[in-house]
């Protein structure tokens, strides 16, 4: 097997073409990254998880809870900045979460995209009660009865 080495082709191997990384790629990225953190119950507003729930259970819609809700980013050339909107489970230290999801989220963008992370800007919109229902699973249910 051959190697081939910037220095035989007349260069590294980034000067022979470009990478492009859409931003749904960092957003996708940024999203299991911070639902990996514990602590962190769900990512988005309780109306954009609600309407989520409802688009997920339409025919045709796709399957499985969108990994982009609550995340939002603008990529360049080489920085990304990242804005996430959580809810977190109820007993959990908020900022303990917070900079964990942090960390998380900059180190699986920075190893996966290659783009230096200048901000990760993180809003708690929503603590999860232990007897909470999930959005609409409580309407769902008396539904069915």
């Amino acid at each position: 097997m051959t190697e081939h080495t910037g220095a035989k082709y007349g260069g590294a191997p980034g000067s022979h073409g470009r990478t492009s990384i859409a931003d749904v790629v960092v957003e996708k990225i940024a999203g299991m990254a911070a639902r990996d953190v514990r602590g962190v119950h769900a990512l988005g507003s309780g109306f954009a998880r609600s309407m989520g729930s409802m688009r997920e259970r339409m025919p045709g819609a796709g399957s499985g809870k969108s990994v982009t809700r609550g995340v939002s980013v603008e990529v360049g050339e080489a920085q990304a900045a990242i804005d996430l909107e959580l809810v977190v489970d109820y007993g959990v230290s908020i900022t303990d979460v917070a900079g964990a999801v942090r960390e998380n989220v900059i180190s699986a963008v920075e190893r996966m995209a290659g783009r230096e992370v200048v901000e990760v800007n993180i809003m708690v919109g929503d603590v999860k009660l232990p007897d909470e229902d999930e959005e609409g699973e409580g309407q769902e249910r008396q539904r069915l009865q």
